[in-house]
């Protein structure tokens, strides 16, 4: 199901808005899920769940990654239970292709691409390897989509798991929320972590 752009930041949305959200309207009655119980008005109803593997897909850049937060932010804050059966994955599109006349590997990390680099490279004619960098899913054709982040026989999945909700609630909070101060002083803490797609 596409997404177009970033949706709501549901950490600092007025509630209402979240349900009225078009984006987020399509995504709860494309996945089945009701809400709300005599006792808890909040509570997720998965008996008519879809899908029991969902996949967020964004692009292997800044951009995808703020995307894939947002969507996060809103699978914890409002279905952390499709996360607590294990249903929530996250797919990991190829960071480089690398190609030698007709050979052609994908990489999804930096020291892939250099050890694939230097592998294909061995006769020391490293000018002779070509380097696509992508930035989009959209710069895939339809067969490279379908080999690298589609085929359930190959695509590289991550299932989302919450090791301690309290600490994922704090860092939720944290980086989504309206408070400033606290953001930029966990920026500024990790910021040697970060890596910058430039």
């Amino acid at each position: 199901m596409p997404l177009r752009g970033k949706i709501l930041n549901v950490e600092k949305a007025q509630e209402h808005r979240i349900y009225e959200n078009e984006q987020i309207k399509n995504m709860i009655t494309a996945l089945g899920i009701t809400f709300g119980t005599e006792e808890d008005t909040k509570a997720v109803n998965t008996d008519k769940l879809r899908y029991h593997k969902v996949v967020i897909m964004t692009d292997a850049d800044v951009d995808g990654s703020h995307i894939r937060t947002l969507i996060l932010t809103f699978f914890f804050r409002y279905m952390r239970t499709l996360i607590e059966k294990g249903y929530l994955y996250i797919a990991l599109p190829p960071l480089y292709l690398v190609k030698r006349g007709s050979e052609a590997r994908y990489c999804w990390t930096e020291e892939e691409r250099e050890t694939t680099t230097q592998a294909l490279a061995q006769d020391g004619k490293a000018d002779a390897v070509n380097l696509q960098r992508y930035k989009g899913l959209g710069e895939m054709n339809a067969d490279q989509l379908w080999t690298t982040t589609m085929d359930p026989e190959k695509r590289n999945l991550k299932q989302v798991s919450i090791a301690s909700a309290a600490e994922a609630d704090h860092l939720f909070s944290t980086l989504m929320g309206d408070e400033v101060a606290p953001r930029k002083e966990f920026i500024e803490k990790h910021s040697k972590y970060a890596k910058i797609d430039v």
